[in-house]
């Protein structure tokens, strides 16, 4: 009688659930041991999300930055299902996929990522545009170009969340609708970016003051309507005409996750144990915007593309030493600095000792990232396009 062959089930195809599966096809398994590793995910490409703005500018394409999964898996043994989680039976170890078939595992990873909640304030769910997948920005490509082929004298975009999404949004699209364009960054708190370090708060401040986007700080969303927004501001509500609003604000687990019988925080988060494992269940993992998560020192993981990066390589190596009677190792989480586009040909960096705005941080974080995209093959394609394409582009004129 063969012996089954144990299999790695993974929940979700961004930084966290698509570096895990790289990583584990990667490690040095033995021919009798090696599991089937399968990949599941809604959509049929990896988004590698911080580089979402530049499609709106047309900086880069979709090719650039949501690769399809069998190109990037064609070479690593890892099968890929699209389909969407409808259930999770945890004592039974069976993943359902809607209308797709039953996949059973002997390791979990939930890696699904988190949802933009819409449905905080009245009219959002129907008037507010969302900016997360693919899907979001081709949505928002196309009411740009219905505004942009207006008649309308100026085109007023109200970005609710001064976070890293909402300004790296407001000074992007800045640039794309110049002086027809008419932004506020609408924020609750008496800042924006409250968590990012003081030099790439003030460059952002710079950047939105020349584009000039108007802060609406201490400010509430009251509610939106087809072409309005009404914010609170010291009990005082103004209703403002606006074209589009742009939701960017919290991030939400998803309803299949949030149902399982496991420990989670108040957000519905999954809680785990430093080597990643979920408590009670060593044969679940978790990492990224779904996991409550304390690394090997104690501080809590920040729920970020560069944190689940970093999450990937531990998973995989747990996984693998879980099954080879290796010891696990605890996660340490090393925040490596932060980068932002503030508009076409302008970033800021900081981190390992660096400090950087303006064009070169704009270079400089093209290069961290090119870096990071998921394979060398991936790599190579995306960076020769960008030396070539300005070549073409002077010669073409």
């Amino acid at each position: 009688m063969t012996q089954q062959t144990s299999r790695i089930c993974i929940l979700g195809g961004g930084f966290g659930g698509l570096y895990t599966a790289l990583r584990l096809s990667q490690l040095p398994w033995e021919s009798t041991q090696k599991p089937e590793i399968v990949l599941v995910d809604q959509s049929d490409r990896f988004l590698f999300s911080p580089f979402l703005y530049e499609l709106l500018t047309g900086e880069l394409q979709t090719w650039e930055i949501a690769p399809p999964f069998t190109e990037l898996l064609q070479t690593t043994g890892v099968r890929f299902y699209q389909g969407v989680v409808s259930g999770i039976d945890i004592d039974q170890q069976q993943v359902d996929l809607h209308e797709g078939p039953q996949i059973s595992y002997d390791r979990l990873v939930l890696a699904l990522g988190g949802e933009t909640p819409l449905d905080l304030v009245p009219g959002a769910t129907a008037y507010a545009y969302s900016f997360r997948t693919i899907s979001d920005a081709y949505r928002l490509e196309e009411r740009l170009r219905f505004l942009e082929e207006s008649a309308a004298d100026k085109i007023r975009v109200a970005i609710v969340g001064a976070g890293y999404s909402g300004v790296e949004l407001a000074c992007k699209l800045a640039d794309r609708l110049g002086e027809r364009g008419r932004f506020r960054l609408v924020e609750i708190a008496d800042q924006i970016l409250r968590t990012s370090p003081e030099f790439n708060r003030e460059a952002a401040k710079k950047a939105l003051d020349a584009r000039g986007v108007f802060l609406d700080l201490e400010t509430k969303v009251e509610s939106i309507g087809q072409d309005t927004i009404s914010l609170e501001y010291k009990n005082q509500v103004d209703t403002i005409p606006v074209e589009l609003v742009i939701w960017t604000v919290g991030t939400r687990v998803a309803p299949v996750v949030k149902s399982l019988p496991l420990k989670q925080n108040q957000r519905g988060q999954i809680s785990t144990t430093s080597n990643l494992q979920v408590f009670e269940h060593p044969e679940i993992f978790a990492l990224g915007d779904l996991a409550d998560c304390h690394d090997a020192q104690g501080q809590q993981v920040p729920a970020t593309a560069q944190a689940a990066f970093q999450q990937a390589d531990y998973a995989a190596w747990n996984i693998w030493a879980s099954f080879t009677n290796r010891p696990l190792l605890p996660f340490h989480y090393q925040h490596l600095g932060e980068m932002m586009a503030l508009g076409t040909d302008n970033a800021t960096l900081t981190g390992l000792g660096i400090k950087l705005e303006g064009p070169l941080a704009y270079i400089g974080r093209r290069l961290a990232y090119l870096y990071r995209l998921p394979t060398l093959d991936y790599q190579l394609k995306v960076g020769f396009n960008w030396l070539v394409r300005p070549i073409i582009e002077t010669l073409s004129k």
